[in-house]
């Protein structure tokens, strides 16, 4: 699904936002080993799913370097937000947390963690969809970082990169099918920084698959 349809924002860039752009544009060599590559997976949790309409309730996010995990640094950020969607609120139970982080606090401490890392998601375009919204008050139009979505990850190693996706069957390669696929236990499902990591254990998976394939660097995975 294309989820590239808010408006650059005509907002002049706020300081954190500009340095922020004029970092992350930093190219990744193909060369660069999978082993070398920086990740920052991301989730959000939100009142709905139409980005034009609802907010995000929560944002988790981990780091990945050298293929580790790294549990200490992951973060999980509460937002305020005028808007409760009862769907939402049955999924992931997050009224009533009493952290709660004021946008532009959250904005500047997002970008200054996501930094020049390749982001990661199930689904990251919706994710990122509401994380431009949410930060297009401070002058933010879009992520330049490199990406990677779990999902299309997944059905690549599967059936390569020309596959055919109207014969597949999607509800195999949701966080959940995917989870128990490659025996990763959801204990934790459905709260902002539980998927991140969640995402992060799976992505490690599909890293060693690819490597398995011969994918052995950033130029092979980025196609």
């Amino acid at each position: 699904m294309n989820w590239g349809f808010f408006k650059r924002s005509r907002t002049r860039p706020k300081d954190f936002v500009q340095e922020f752009l004029d970092s992350a544009k930093t190219q990744i060599p193909d060369i660069r080993r999978i082993d070398q590559l920086s990740f920052t997976i991301l989730d959000t949790e939100t009142t709905g799913l139409d980005p034009q309409k609802d907010h995000i309730l929560s944002c988790g996010a981990v780091k990945i370097e050298s293929q580790i995990i790294h549990i200490s640094s992951a973060k999980e950020w509460y937002l305020e937000s005028t808007k409760k969607g009862k769907e939402a609120v049955l999924v992931h139970e997050l009224i009533g947390s009493n952290s709660k982080i004021e946008l532009e606090n959250f904005a500047t401490e997002l970008l200054q963690y996501v930094g020049k890392s390749i982001l990661v998601g199930h689904h990251l375009g919706f994710d990122l969809a509401m994380l431009q919204k949410a930060l297009s008050p401070f002058g933010f139009s879009e992520f330049p970082n490199p990406s990677i979505d779990t999902m299309n990850l997944a059905i690549r190693l599967d059936y390569g990169l020309l596959v055919d996706r109207s014969r597949i069957n999607l509800k195999e390669y949701s966080l959940d099918a995917l989870c128990a696929r490659y025996m990763i236990k959801t204990e934790d499902r459905h709260t902002a920084g539980g998927d991140a990591f969640l995402t992060a254990e799976l992505l490690l998976k599909l890293l060693k698959k690819a490597e398995k394939k011969g994918i052995e660097n950033w130029g092979l995975l980025q196609k």
